[in-house]
């Protein structure tokens, strides 16, 4: 068994650690490049959106690197994520491909239904074992979601460019290196001083943008065209509204860790501007987007693959709130046709327009 999985951002440090701290043979993919979107556009459905795309891409490359089995989380309600697997399978079946699917699905009634799909991967491994490689890989998606929420800061307010972006590498690479569980902790400590000796300005006046939308766009740099590292460029820092870890926690662990920052929180804050599920992170969207404003946010971006039926919902009430509360909100619309050139461009007067309003504000205060 040859396992491969589809890239989403950072996901797959973790999950690569997890399945070779099983034994589980890995075989990664290629990162999404134009070639990737090419051969999952060619092959899929036109009006599917772009991470079914990306993801056939991503299996295809896969496939011709000897892998045999796909590992993929699934989905449920209005959101097409739950159709994903079924329509790939088909599709890699007439292309010839062999493949087997195994889909994680958010459990319906006990987490011990994930971990029997986990098991079908991991063989004979123990139930003990199969947990504390669910936890080792686990452990390190939060060091990394933590070390882009400490650079998103320093970004912005960096001495010298580019100097957040290489500590950043370094850490991930320390984190990536990691082969023990009992060395988890001291690298914590390790990769989290390299991101706090960046030489920052802490009194720069920089503006704050949160981020929010379909979670494939905003966690893969490739379809959003690196929007962090953009803004924190251009002076932003910004604040993603769902990160990997909190949404393993809420929809794989059944929020298990309380601590963390978990999506009833968004969606307690979406009424009365939308008052149920939309499927997808639709609700959420709503809701990151109200607790952004008070929080006193300079704006709010909202990111979506074209067709994505839960944010088109929430796009259409976006603007209400954005009136009401009084914060700013650009909606970017991506598929396989979106220009880098014309993003940057809709970014920078973006950016223009809430400095403005930014200057405006204190000048009256």
């Amino acid at each position: 068994m040859r396992v491969t999985f589809p890239h989403m951002g950072d996901t797959w440090i973790g999950v690569k650690a997890m399945l070779e701290y099983l034994d589980v043979e890995v075989l990664m993919p290629p990162p999404c490049t134009k070639k990737t979107m090419v051969l999952g556009s060619e092959h899929a459905p036109e009006f599917a959106c772009m991470p079914l795309k990306l993801n056939l891409g991503n299996y295809i490359e896969a496939s011709e690197l000897g892998a045999n089995t796909i590992m993929m989380t699934g989905g449920c309600g209005p959101c097409r994520l739950g159709y994903y697997a079924q329509v790939q399978d088909t599709i890699l079946q007439d292309l010839g491909y062999s493949y087997k699917m195994v889909v994680l699905e958010p459990p319906e009634k006990h987490i011990t239904e994930l971990f029997s799909k986990i098991r079908y991967i991991t063989g004979n491994n123990s139930w003990w074992k199969v947990i504390k490689g669910i936890h080792f890989g686990y452990s390190k998606i939060k060091m990394v979601d933590e070390l882009n929420k400490k650079a998103c800061w320093a970004r912005p307010r960096e001495i010298n460019r580019g100097d957040t972006d290489r500590a950043l590498e370094s850490a991930k690479q320390k984190i990536i290196n990691v082969e023990y569980t009992k060395d988890l902790s001291a690298v914590h400590q390790e990769v989290l001083e390299i991101i706090d000796q960046v030489p920052v300005d802490k009194d720069r006046d920089v503006i704050k943008i949160g981020i929010v939308g379909e979670i494939f766009t905003l966690l893969e740099p490739f379809i959003n065209f690196d929007i962090e590292r953009r803004l924190g460029y251009m002076g932003a820092e910004v604040d993603r509204s769902l990160n990997l870890s909190e949404w393993i926690n809420d929809h794989l662990f059944l929020s298990i860790n309380k601590k963390m920052r978990s999506c009833k929180e968004s969606r307690m804050a979406s009424p009365p501007y939308l008052n149920h599920n939309v499927g997808g992170h639709g609700q959420e969207t709503i809701g990151s987007t109200v607790l952004y404003a008070r929080r006193n946010f300079d704006g709010v971006i909202q990111l979506l693959p074209f067709t994505c039926m839960p944010e088109i919902v929430a796009q259409t009430i976006l603007p209400g709130v954005s009136n009401e509360l009084s914060i700013p909100v650009l909606t970017l619309i991506m598929d396989e046709h979106s220009g880098e050139a014309g993003t940057v461009t809709r970014l920078e007067a973006f950016m223009d327009l809430l400095s403005r309003k930014k200057q405006k504000k204190e000048v009256l205060a």
